[in-house]
């Protein structure tokens, strides 16, 4: 296995990422390779890395569906009481990554989660399929369970429950919005001298939004 991972390599060759591709604002830029994603078909190009820390710095991540992107950030939704949850609430620090490997492409952000009003999750959750609804009722996220004919039971309790009637939040599921302090757009080049450019957020006092560097591969 370890031969077959070192000789395991691909020279990138799609195109480049100049200075002069770059929109003056990241979310902008953002929205441009998103429906860039869409275009080529990428399957779920909103699928994002969503990678926390506990206070202490201990890592953990996982994949998560972003469910909007605005000025204000990035928006993804989970149940409060999970793994991510329990370290946002302590350490609200994240990073999201966005592989789109079809591409050749990466686009990383840096930032700081804060959770979104009742009224927000509360709009988005009814939108939300039956079944995924049903299913928010049924798992209490990141908790241990004996089994999976546990968690079937637990479905069918929920499914009888609201049977005939809508189905609301509950209170443990909710949603964050992530402020970017640093959006880095990467663009695989040929023997390994990739494009990474990288918007930061500047000073209150600086005059201007975000300044942009290059970053060596």
């Amino acid at each position: 296995m370890t031969e077959v991972l070192r000789a395991a390599r691909e020279d990138y060759s799609r195109g480049g990422l100049a200075e002069a591709d770059l929109l003056d604002d990241p979310i902008a830029m953002f929205e441009r390779w998103y429906d860039e994603a869409v275009a080529a078909g990428i399957h779920e190009p909103n699928a994002v890395v969503v990678a926390t820390a506990t206070p202490e710095g201990v890592p953990s991540s996982r994949i998560v569906l972003l469910k909007g992107v605005s000025a204000d950030g990035f928006v993804f939704y989970t149940n409060l009481t999970s793994r991510k949850g329990r370290e946002l609430a302590a350490n609200p620090a994240v990073s999201l990554l966005f592989p789109w490997h079809p591409l050749e492409r990466q686009v990383r952000v840096d930032g700081t989660a804060t959770p979104l009003p009742r009224e927000a999750v509360d709009d988005y959750f009814a939108v939300r399929p039956r079944g995924s609804q049903l299913g928010a009722w049924a798992s209490h996220q990141s908790s241990v369970v004996s089994g999976r004919e546990a968690l079937a039971a637990s479905y069918d309790e929920a499914q009888a429950r609201f049977e005939g009637a809508d189905v609301p939040t509950p209170e443990e599921w909710g949603g964050y919005v992530v402020r970017p302090e640093a959006v880095e757009f990467w663009q695989g080049r040929p023997s390994r001298m990739h494009d990474r450019l990288v918007y930061r957020r500047a000073e209150a006092d600086a005059g201007s939004g975000w300044t942009t560097e290059r970053l060596a591969p």
